[in-house]
Order: structure tokens, then C-alpha cells, then sequence
């Protein structure tokens, strides 16, 4: 019997054209349930599952009968009903509680995943409720962004975004909406997916955001049973990586906390991903580069997951010819431009009266008529732009119109005219000055930055340290025009060969100096740590003058930074050279609840394969050194048999030695490691914070264990080598030395070489603004530049408010700089119907 009402429960589902998930939402039955029922693996069925499963098919009195047959072959009635089917009051039944037959690690898996989803959930809403608040979409008022059907060439047939069987009609969908019911729209398609398709600017990043926060501010039948979650899309190489483990890969970076492993040994990403927990908004898919778009449609198309995509509709449909199919099973809506009745409400509420003449809003004397006529409110001020633009007559209104069509460059007219001084929009309508679309565009990008680094009176932050607060001031005062060359530097790093990148990643800024400058910061770095650890060991420890240990930690020190910075270089070659930020925390005094995982072996040998390289190359440095300073204090030639022999073995010996020290040194560091929590990596400068404080802590554990380890290591390895490479001489004093120095030389290495902060504190804090192209304080000034508007967060990393903002800083930064060519940087092309190359909204 089990096995024939599964076979019937799941060829009714397949019959309706619904998914586990799906039929798990409509019924309130959890989809565990459901997947044991039509498996076979349940053995105690309940009425009242049934009548909730039967009820979510809608199923007829025929197949009702049917279910019966099955549950009690005696009796030929129908399944009792106790919905809609048979009139009942219809009040809600209770799913049917999980067996007490089933092992012990799944319920633990499944309150974890539910604990987890719940978790991000709120971080979600907190960190989107945030930004959409940063970027005053509410202020004064939500701009009516509208939408409508998008063409049918570019969705699915509606039978299969409705999932139905053959035969069966489709219900007609929403034709027309806005930004208030687009959440509404979405619950609507049975299928979960929906691409959202717009010009440029046009807000389909904010209608996502609103998306994500209706779906979670849902209730009841309206509260989505998977965490909606936006990703960056144009970051994605579908060649490279499969969909599921880049979004893995995003979710761990930032959300550090999904790090913890389920008693399955997979991460909280990964579960949540793989029982189809988490909806993915993917926003810019044209933001891809154009040669990858339609192997990343084909790569959706492979998978049933429901998603939300947006993007520009030209580039939708240069992959949807492409891939000869749209995203299947998906529902589309384009977004429409705003009217001049849209601009007229908007922009004249935009300009307020000033604070200080004290009258009340809609009086006159607003900030912004000093750049019109005098004493006149917030309408006065865009007056006679608005009458242009509703008589619709003047060609100079008509581009106007054109270009104030999408929120993006609204908002970039209201912070030029509405909320600065001494600036009239008039100006816009001078068709000498801006004969076209293009020419108004550019103007408005090229305004904002300067605009909004304007003079003005900073916040007093409540520290209770006035003088501490009037250096933060200080800090944060930044002239307009070096703001604008440190922006078009960040811009311009963000080029890569043919194709941008946007996200702006703190960790990967020290990217932008060359290659060979890395390389030899990091050499002279490490043999500065060295020489001077070896001057401290020495002189604190070993009873020598002092001219000769100055004279060994001359020779020690470069011998290490060269063994270090060849090192770098090779990573560098290979892998770029960049450290991501540690997902981690060490806790020394003991571990905490949900830790990284249960499968430590594999911990440790991971962890052991990756550092032993560099340790073994540490430990041939150090026989160099000791080969150099004797050859020096001796008067030898370098090419001596009596010291090229010794210095070969030593190679061998310290390298064995120093490399399987640092094996159990991070080893060990991995043993004490624990997934951030939420809130220490919720922006930039939290994970930045997180990760500063996890390689101090590091430190504190690498400098006295590497130096027992080196120290008590060494004695071993030397007994197993002693009777092939013949007599070795190791004691434990002259040992301690040696650890000491490789202890603290290798910690200190290791710390500001490579760790995601240590490189930031190396190129981004100490190099790039030696050279001018970053300020002093580049973490204040990335946060600044977001609260400013000019930034955006991402989760763990920064944007440009706007593509085309990023791509106009950048162009102008290398014009100014003398490095542009054609060739090396390419201005994306404009399209035929003058919108920008971007997809973000403002």
C-alpha cells in the first residue's frame, strides 16, 4: 500500500505541474513529508496529510476516490474532506508531526537548516532595509516606477511558467503593475522565476530590493518559504563555475557565519542552497561579459531552481537569440519610463525651503532658489523646467524629458539643482550647451561627485571627545577634485582586460599596483620583519657585540625577504596574488557552538598541504643566511665545496624542519577556528574589523608555537636524518634561537604578506597614498563615499551607485592621467536608443 499511494500522490503532483517545494507551500506539509510519502519510506499515513495534499492539487472526487481505494481498500467513499472541497468551515489543519522513527541527525539538520534560514532572513531584511533607506528611495517620496508585460519572445510559454499539464488553459496574468506590487506579481507564478528587464538607470535594482523586502515581510500564506537573496550576477563566469557553488561561494563571503557544518559536514551555505532554502535575485545579468551570457542562460536553463533575474532587455535578448530559448519556465515585466506628470510631482517636492528663514514647507526662500529667483520656494526652482517639459513643444524639453525618463538620472538632477546652492536646472534646457541625449547625460555624471563633495558642516559624532571628533572632521573633509581622482583610481582598478568588475572588494584594491611593485614591497617587507626579529632574539638572548648581530640581521633579513618575496611572486603568477579575508575567528579560551565542522582530519591536512611550500622556502632562506654569514666572517668564496655541501644539507634539514613546523602550526590554527557571527561581517568594515582582529590573534598563537614547534622539531628531524646525511648537530638552545627568529620573523611575515589585512595595511594604507592615489585613511573615505551616495554595499563589498557612474569616473581618470588608449581601456558602447551600458538603478 505505501508503495502505491506514493506512485499515485506523485503522479498527481507531475500532473499538476507542481514541484515538491511547490505543493509544500500550497499544502503546508513540509516537503520531508512529501518526499518520504511518494519514496516509499513512510509507513504511518494520516488522514489529515492526505486531505491537506488533496486539497493542494485540487483534485476532483474521481481522484479522490482513488487516494481512498489506496488508504483503505474496503472503503469506496471518498477521502473525507475537511477544506473547501466538501463546504467545512475551512480552518487550518496542522501538519502531521515528524515520525519519532526517524534518526536523530535528521531533525538536528533540519532545526539547524530552520534556524539558519531564519537567521538569514533577518540579516537580509536588516542589511536591504538599510540600503534602500541610504538611498532614499522613500524620500520625499517612492518615484512610480511602473511595468508592464515584457514582449513574448522573451518569456516562456504561459502553460509552462504555470506548470500545467496538456490541456489545461492558463489563467491570465498580471498585465500591468508598479513598485508596490511586484512582490504580489511574483507570489503569482506557480514556476518561482521572473525576469525583470529595463533601459539603464531605469530601477531594477530598487525593484528587486523591494521585492526582497516584501517577500520577507510577508505573513502567513504570504511569507515566502525561501530566503530571497540578491547576488551581483555579472560577476559570474558560467564556464568557470557551476550556479551552485558561486552561489556558495557569495553566500560565505558575505554572510561569514554560514560557514558552520551541518553533522552532514557540508556548510550552512551549501544545505540551505541545496534543500532549495534560498531564492536567488540575480541582479545585471547583462553586466556579464558578452561573451558568457548565453552559456550562463543555457547554465539556468539546466536547473528547475526558481529566480528572479534582472537586466537590461537588449542584452536579454542578444542571449535569448543566443541560447534559441528564454530563461524557461520564467514570466517577464519590463519597466516603463516616468512621464513628465511623474517629474512635476517629484522634483518640485525635492527642493525645500531653507531651515534657517523659518517659515514653513511650500513657503518661499528655499535653498535651492538662490540659483533662481529669489525668495521663492522648492516649485519656483524647477518651474520653468517643468512647463517646458509638459508643453512638450521645445526639442531642448524633449531631450530633457528623454533623459529624466529613469530614476538614475533623476536622482542625479536633484542632488545638482535640488540640494545644493547657487545652481539653476534651467540650465539644462541650453540646447547650445547640450545639443544632445548624451551631452545631458554626461553632464549630470560629471556633476555628482563634485556635488556632493561640496563644503559643508560635518555631524558631530557622539563620542564625548570633542577633539577626537574634530579630527574625524578633518579626515573627512576631501576637496572635491582629489575626491574625484581617488573614486576615478578605485573606477579604473575595477578594468580588467576587456571586461569590468563591480564589486570593490577593500582585499583586492592592493591589485591595482603592479604586479612587480607587490612583489617587491613584499620582499622588503618580509626582510624587515626578519632583521628585525633576529636583531631582537639575538641581542635579548645570545651573548655576541652587537656590531655582530646587527651584521647577522643585514644578512638574515634580505635572505628571508628574497625567500618570501620569490614565494609571493609565484602565488602572485598564478593566483593574482590577493588574499581573501579570513571566514573565520580563532577563540583561544576554548570553541563555541557550531564551530567549522566534523571532519578535522581533513582540516589539518588541508590546511598542512597548503602552508608547507612556504615554510620549506623560509627554511632554505635561513640556510642561505647562515651559509652568507659564514662565508663573511670566514673569508670564503660562496662556491667553497667546504660550504656549498654543508649549505645543500641544510637546505634540506632546516626545510623539512621549518616546513612540517608550520603544517602544525596553522593545523592547530585551524583547530581553534570558529565561522564569524553575523553582525562582526555585516559591511566592508565589519569583515575588515573581523579579519584585523583575527590575524592579531593569530599571531599571538604562530610566534611561540612555530618557535616550540621549529625548536623541538628540529632535534627529531635531525635524529631520523642522521644517519643518512651523516652527523647532524642540533641543541636545543642554539634550536630555541633558531625558532625564535622564524617565529617571530615567519608570524610577522605571514601577518602583513599574506592576510587579506595585512596586504590592505601594506599596499592600500601605506603605498597606494604614497603615491597619491588613495587618501591617507582609505577605510573612512569608502565609507564616506557610501554615505555620500557615490558608493553602494553588496554585502561584504562596495559598488558604484550606477555603472555608468564607475565606467564615467574611470574614463575620466585615465584621460587625466595620460594612459588612455582605445585599445587597453574600452568605453562600452552606447545604445541605439541613447540609454546607458548599466543595469543598476540610482
Amino acid at each position: 500500500m505505501t508503495d502505491r499511494l506514493g506512485i499515485l500522490v506523485r503522479r498527481l503532483r507531475t500532473q499538476a505541474g507542481l514541484t515538491q517545494e511547490q505543493m509544500a507551500e500550497r499544502s503546508g506539509v513540509s516537503v520531508r513529508t512529501i518526499r518520504r510519502l511518494e519514496t516509499g519510506k513512510a509507513s504511518d499515513h494520516r488522514l489529515g496529510t492526505v486531505n491537506l495534499l488533496a486539497d493542494a492539487l485540487e483534485l476532483g472526487v474521481e481522484d479522490r476516490r482513488q487516494l481512498a481505494a489506496v488508504l483503505a481498500p474496503a472503503n469506496s467513499s471518498p477521502i473525507p474532506l475537511q477544506g473547501k472541497a466538501n463546504g467545512d468551515s475551512g480552518r487550518p489543519f496542522e501538519p502531521e508531526p515528524e515520525s519519532e522513527s526517524e534518526p536523530e541527525v535528521v531533525s538536528e539538520v533540519d532545526r539547524m537548516l530552520a534556524g539558519a534560514a531564519a537567521e538569514l532572513a533577518r540579516e537580509v531584511g536588516r542589511r536591504w532595509q538599510k540600503e534602500e533607506e541610504q538611498r532614499r528611495v522613500h524620500d520625499p517620496f517612492p518615484l512610480p516606477v511602473r511595468w508592464t508585460r515584457a514582449p513574448a519572445r522573451l518569456t516562456d510559454h504561459a502553460e509552462n511558467i504555470q506548470r500545467l499539464p496538456p490541456g489545461v488553459r492558463p489563467e491570465p496574468m498580471e498585465a500591468a503593475g508598479d513598485l508596490r506590487s511586484v512582490a504580489e506579481a511574483y507570489r503569482g507564478i506557480p514556476s518561482g522565476r521572473l525576469v525583470i528587464l529595463g533601459r539603464a538607470g531605469s530601477g531594477k535594482s530598487i525593484m528587486a530590493i523591494r521585492l526582497v523586502l516584501d517577500l520577507l515581510g510577508g505573513s502567513g500564506p504570504y511569507r515566502s518559504r525561501r530566503v530571497p537573496v540578491i547576488f551581483n550576477v555579472g560577476a559570474w563566469d558560467a564556464t568557470a563555475v557551476a550556479l551552485r557553488d558561486w552561489l556558495v561561494d557569495l553566500l560565505l563571503r558575505d554572510y561569514p557565519h554560514l560557514a558552520r557544518r551541518t553533522p552532514a559536514g557540508s556548510t550552512l551555505a551549501a544545505a540551505l542552497v541545496d534543500a532549495g532554502l534560498v531564492l536567488p535575485v540575480l541582479d545585471g545579468f547583462d553586466e556579464i561579459a558578452e561573451g558568457l551570457r548565453q552559456e550562463a542562460l543555457e547554465a539556468l536553463n539546466a536547473t528547475s531552481l526558481p529566480l528572479v533575474l534582472t537586466s537590461r532587455a537588449g542584452e536579454y535578448a542578444e542571449a535569448v537569440s543566443a541560447a534559441r530559448a528564454p530563461l524557461v519556465w520564467a514570466a517577464g515585466i519590463e519597466l516603463a519610463g516616468l512621464a513628465p506628470d511623474d517629474l512635476a510631482a517629484y522634483l518640485s517636492r525635492t527642493a525645500r525651503p531653507a531651515a534657517q528663514d523659518g517659515r514653513a514647507p511650500g513657503g518661499g526662500g528655499g535653498e535651492g532658489s538662490e540659483g533662481g529667483e529669489g525668495g521663492e520656494g522648492g516649485e519656483a526652482l524647477w518651474d520653468l523646467v517643468l512647463e517646458v517639459l509638459r508643453s512638450g513643444k521645445d526639442p531642448a524639453g524633449g531631450r530633457l524629458a528623454e533623459v529624466l525618463s529613469t530614476p538614475l538620472m533623476i536622482a542625479l538632477a536633484r542632488t545638482m539643482y535640488s540640494e545644493a546652492p547657487g545652481r539653476d536646472p534651467a540650465e539644462l534646457l541650453d540646447a547650445g550647451r547640450f545639443p544632445t541625449v548624451s551631452y545631458l547625460e554626461d553632464h549630470l555624471l560629471a556633476g555628482f561627485v563634485p556635488t556632493v563633495y561640496r563644503p559643508r558642516v560635518a555631524e558631530r559624532a557622539a563620542t564625548g571627545d570633542p577633539d577626537r571628533d574634530r579630527r574625524r572632521d578633518r579626515r573627512r573633509t576631501w576637496e572635491p577634485d582629489r575626491a574625484r581622482h581617488w573614486l576615478g583610481h578605485l573606477a579604473h582598478h575595477l578594468v580588467r582586460l576587456d571586461r569590468d568588475r563591480h564589486d570593490l572588494a577593500w582585499w583586492q584594491i592592493g591589485e591595482s599596483l603592479p604586479r612587480s611593485t607587490r612583489v617587491l614591497t613584499v620582499a622588503l617587507v618580509s626582510a624587515l620583519c626578519v632583521a628585525v626579529s633576529d636583531w631582537a632574539v639575538v641581542l635579548l638572548v645570545v651573548p655576541i657585540t652587537p656590531g655582530e648581530a646587527l651584521v647577522q640581521g643585514a644578512v638574515v633579513g634580505p635572505v628571508g625577504g628574497l625567500a618570501f618575496g620569490c614565494f609571493y611572486a609565484v602565488m602572485a603568477a598564478f593566483g593574482g596574488g590577493s588574499f581573501a579575508p579570513s571566514q573565520v575567528r580563532l577563540r583561544l579560551r576554548g570553541r563555541a557552538g557550531g564551530g567549522i565542522g566534523r571532519r578535522p582530519v581533513r582540516t589539518f591536512t588541508d590546511r598542512f598541504a597548503a602552508v608547507v611550500p612556504g615554510g620549506f622556502v623560509m627554511g632554505i632562506g635561513c640556510a642561505c643566511a647562515f651559509a652568507l654569514q659564514r662565508a663573511l666572517y670566514e673569508g670564503r668564496s660562496l662556491t667553497d665545496p667546504a660550504l656549498v655541501e654543508p649549505l645543500l644539507i641544510n637546505m634540506l634539514v632546516l626545510g623539512l624542519i621549518f616546513s612540517s613546523a608550520a603544517g602544525l602550526v596553522f593545523g592547530l590554527l585551524a583547530a581553534l577556528e570558529t565561522p564569524l557571527d553575523v553582525g562582526s561581517a555585516a559591511t566592508p568594515a565589519g569583515l575588515l574589523s573581523a579579519n584585523r582582529a583575527t590575524v592579531y590573534r593569530q599571531v599571538l598563537v604562530i610566534v611561540p608555537v612555530l618557535t616550540l614547534a621549529i625548536a623541538l622539531g628540529g632535534g627529531l628531524v635531525v635524529r631520523l636524518l642522521a644517519g643518512v646525511l651523516g652527523p647532524l648537530s642540533w641543541k636545543l638552545p642554539e634550536g630555541l634561537v633558531v625558532g625564535a627568529v622564524g617565529g617571530l620573523g615567519g608570524g610577522l611575515s605571514y601577518a602583513l604578506c599574506f592576510t587579506a589585512w595585512g596586504q590592505w595595511l601594506i599596499f592600500s594604507r601605506l603605498l597606494l597614498p604614497l603615491t597619491g592615489k588613495l587618501p591617507w585613511n582609505p577605510e573612512d573615505f569608502l565609507d564616506d563615499a557610501y554615505r555620500r551616495g557615490v558608493l553602494r554595499r553588496s554585502g561584504a563589498v562596495y559598488q558604484f551607485r550606477h555603472v555608468r557612474l564607475q565606467h564615467h569616473l574611470g574614463h575620466t581618470y585615465r584621460r587625466r592621467q595620460g594612459n588612455y588608449t582605445p585599445a587597453t581601456f574600452p568605453v562600452p558602447p552606447r545604445p541605439a536608443d541613447g540609454s546607458s551600458t548599466t543595469t543598476h538603478g540610482p
